[in-house]
């Protein structure tokens, strides 16, 4: 991991198999590091593409072999959660900003303020297609249940927050044979990352409040 001013780089030891919805690179892609790029309010003025403003923020990370993440969050404020059972391990890393909290099925409407929350969750196996998929539900499972445990009220309609409106969750798996066929919670393997997802994003909604202090 390296980071510094606007810039946290996650880097893989080899290609990793990545589900997103990433402004860069999002969908399913063969990845080698995820980037997060933090960005001012004085930087996305009208006129300004996001995707370009982070693109060129990449300096040695490949463009085709990153996937990028944009957040007004202070990117040094990130978490980064490893939890291990034998040779199985699962590891998030959470960038947290309650700002814009909603809850699933409020009102859509214009964006009021600024805050996401981005998550990368990794695992040390290779994963089957299915896998991939169910590790990504699992992941939102576990963000979300950090948010309601913590009791984080929705800015537009005061219900118990479940995400934000701009909220992106990375799942990245090391490319490779005899994948795991499934990543539910009756797994070890889903086990590891549901805890890893939820400590970490927990820490970084404990911090994101006591900065303003809630807590």
């Amino acid at each position: 991991m390296e980071g510094g001013g606007q810039v946290l780089v996650v880097r893989f030891a080899r290609p990793h198999a990545v589900l997103s919805w990433a402004i860069l690179n999002g969908g399913r892609r063969r990845a080698r590091a995820v980037v997060w790029r933090q960005v001012r309010d004085d930087e996305l003025v009208p006129g300004v593409d996001p995707l370009a403003l982070l693109t060129a923020s990449l300096g040695q990370e490949p463009p085709e072999e990153t996937v990028g993440l944009l957040t007004s969050r202070d990117v040094s404020t990130f978490d980064d959660v490893h939890l291990a059972s034998g040779a199985l391990s699962a590891r998030c890393v959470a960038t947290v900003g309650l700002g814009n909290a909603l809850a699933a099925g409020d009102e859509p409407g214009p964006l009021r303020s600024v805050g996401t929350i981005n998550l990368l969750c990794q695992v040390s196996h290779p994963l089957s297609e299915s896998a991939l998929v169910e590790a990504m539900a699992l992941a939102a499972e576990a963000r979300t249940a950090a948010l309601m445990e913590a009791r984080v009220p929705s800015r537009r309609s005061l219900r118990v927050a479940t995400g934000t409106g701009t909220d992106c969750i990375v799942v990245a798996a090391p490319e490779g044979p005899g994948g795991e066929q499934y990543m539910g919670k009756h797994t070890r393997l889903g086990s590891l990352l549901g805890g890893a997802v939820r400590e970490a994003t927990a820490r970084g909604v404990r911090r994101w409040l006591e900065e303003r202090g809630v807590r």
